[in-house]
């Protein structure tokens, strides 16, 4: 597979890698090459069973490995994953079993004692049905209608129909409502797109229940989310023959500076006793808000380097006066601001992309196929700490302005990608131990990978339907209290479950007027009309009809509509939802409009 993507990078290209190690060594002229002390946070290679035993602690599945029976927890979990997904708890299991028998420790217990007589999906909530991506015996038939619906021939691998060019131009479906690991294992066929020149558009179909974008959910079930996208990441690389790096991250030193060096989950923490509502730390927003003003369309940002003197007297000067409102970023070149955003990036404790995971994300590019790189890559971002992503996402996003700008300040998204994966790849300047000769794969592939994650970015920053079901039905499993996220709403909420309840009107009764709870201005509650066309852009339309002409919250986009209890603690709801099947998915839910977050 590696030297299969080595041939997706054109001669040009390949030319152009000298923007990578230009970076390089500029790093390692100034002296941030560190010698390796075990104290920083670029991670160690797991011993064995160390991995696994990890594994299934960010799962949620640690307890498996005890003597104990399976709890209700547990059957809820585990009755929520497709067959793949299953083999590939097992498969981790039987890995930590034989490593933990060659070791004195106490019996483990066998695989068998705990999926003895269980079957994926064997206990699926009825609300889940329709969304829950899990296999019967009759795999094989859906198999084919998965094949069918995606849209894959069973042509050869190398029997391209089209050229690069007329594929660019095309739009392929990329499906977020089946496991992609199940798409993986139905359809064997590699999906050839190309050379990356091409970057054919993917689009997301809608269903009825709308897309889910990250930020939507609540972070309670974001939690979740992450848990089963590490399954599910295990499982599609189990499928793909792929292994799934992973890395132990090291002890992180205390640090006397005040923001570089510094874990971002700190500098949150002192971001937010002024700003409680920051998800970005704000020297971050800084750097990033200063290079947008005066650097955009400046020949060569990002690559041509600033004054080392200069940086260095300003990243003094940060420490010292950013948060004392002191320092003046008008004066600051941007040359320098590019050099301090890299410098910030690289300087972190633990790589933004996380010592476990770093490399995972640098082995992505040996997927032959384009849509299951993105796939594994879309379930790497969804495991990240929120920080972490949150951090990427603001850092993606200036990256996409710069090569917006590509006729003047004639950076390429290449060239963008060869500049910046030194610093999200080698951390700390620190390069990694590789055998002879693998330095070129080390630079195509993390630049293939930055380029990925810019261009695509939109596509990656959404929660995959099928993720959002299994939440759906292990929280269905766990409880069908409503779990509320604003205390404010409790009493209204157990207010209408027992006026529900007191008329005989259960869940299993479709109302035909929905009753949505206003969380200000208005006390009373909004009727709306509950049929099959119903929209939550419908709802949103006739609430600001109500507004004054006056009220600033006029646009609908200022406004929106959160499903809160039942299945999911709170989720902001896509316009083109559906109402009808969203009751049908979580009967016991309640519909609140809330203020944008933005």
């Amino acid at each position: 597979p590696a030297e299969r993507s080595h041939s997706r990078v054109s001669s040009a290209e390949s030319l152009s890698l000298d923007g990578f190690w230009m970076e390089v060594e500029r790093i390692q002229q100034r002296d941030e090459l560190r010698e390796e002390d075990g104290s920083g946070g670029e991670g160690r290679p797991p011993e064995e069973g160390e991995t696994e035993s990890q594994w299934l602690q960010d799962t949620g599945l640690s307890d498996l490995l005890g003597g104990l029976g399976l709890d209700s927890h547990h059957r809820g979990l585990l009755s929520t994953l497709t067959q793949t997904q299953v083999a590939a708890v097992r498969r981790r299991l039987d890995i930590y079993a034989r490593s933990a028998r060659r070791r004195p420790k106490a019996p483990v217990r066998d695989v068998r004692d705990i999926f003895g007589g269980f079957k994926a999906g064997a206990t699926v909530s009825p609300g889940c049905r329709q969304g829950c991506p899990l296999w019967t015996s009759e795999k094989k038939r859906k198999g084919q209608e998965l094949r069918s619906l995606m849209g894959f021939s069973p042509l050869h691998p190398s029997a391209e129909p089209e050229g690069p060019q007329a594929q660019a131009g095309m739009e392929h479906a990329f499906h977020m409502d089946s496991a992609y690991s199940e798409q993986a294992a139905a359809n064997r066929i590699c999906w050839n797109t190309g050379s990356k020149e091409s970057f054919p558009k993917f689009r997301i179909p809608k269903g009825r229940l709308g897309l889910t974008r990250i930020g939507d959910l609540s972070s309670q079930d974001m939690k979740k989310i992450a848990a089963l996208a590490l399954i599910e990441l295990t499982a599609l690389c189990d499928v793909l023959g792929l292994d799934l790096k992973r890395s132990k991250a090291g002890k992180q030193k205390a640090t006397e500076t005040r923001l570089f060096g510094v874990p971002l989950e700190a500098l949150l923490e002192a971001d937010r006793k002024a700003l409680p509502s920051t998800q970005v730390p704000l020297v971050l927003q800084a750097l990033l808000s200063c290079l947008e003003k005066r650097g955009l369309d400046m020949e060569g940002i990002l690559r041509v380097p600033g004054s080392q003197a200069r940086v260095k007297g300003l990243e003094q000067k940060l420490e010292r006066d950013f948060y004392t409102g002191l320092f003046s970023w008008d004066e600051v070149h941007h040359n320098d601001a590019s050099d301090l955003l890299k410098r910030f990036i690289r300087e972190l404790p633990a790589p933004l992309l996380t010592a476990e995971y770093l490399p995972a994300f640098a082995v992505v590019p040996n997927i032959p196929d384009l849509r299951q790189r993105l796939q594994a890559l879309h379930l790497l971002i969804l495991i990240l700490p929120e920080p972490n992503r949150n951090a990427l996402k603001a850092l993606l996003e200036f990256l996409r302005k710069v090569v917006a700008q590509e006729q003047s300040n004639k950076m390429t998204l290449w060239n963008v990608s060869t500049v910046m994966a030194p610093n999200l790849f080698l951390h700390r300047g620190q390069p990694p131990k590789l055998l002879k000769g693998r330095e070129k794969q080390l630079a195509e592939g993390a630049a293939e990978v930055v380029q990925m994650m810019v261009h695509y970015q939109d596509l990656l920053w959404m929660v995959s339907s099928f993720l959002v079901a299994q939440v759906r039905n292990l929280n269905d499993s766990s409880s069908r209290r409503p779990q509320l996220c604003d205390a404010g709403l409790k009493t209204w909420l157990r207010r209408s479950h027992a006026d529900r309840d007191k008329a005989g009107d259960g869940p299993e009764a479709t109302p035909t007027v929905a009753k949505i709870q206003v969380a200000w201005l208005i006390k009373d509650t909004l009727e709306v009309p509950l049929t099959p066309s119903t929209k939550v852009a419908h709802v949103l339309r006739q609430f600001t009809g109500r507004l004054s002409p006056g009220s600033r919250l006029r646009k609908s986009a200022d406004i929106v509509l959160c499903e809160v209890g039942g299945n999911l603690s709170e989720h902001r709801l896509d316009p083109d939802t559906y109402l009808l099947d969203l009751y049908r998915a979580n009967p016991y839910g309640e519909w609140v409009i809330k203020q944008s977050p933005t």
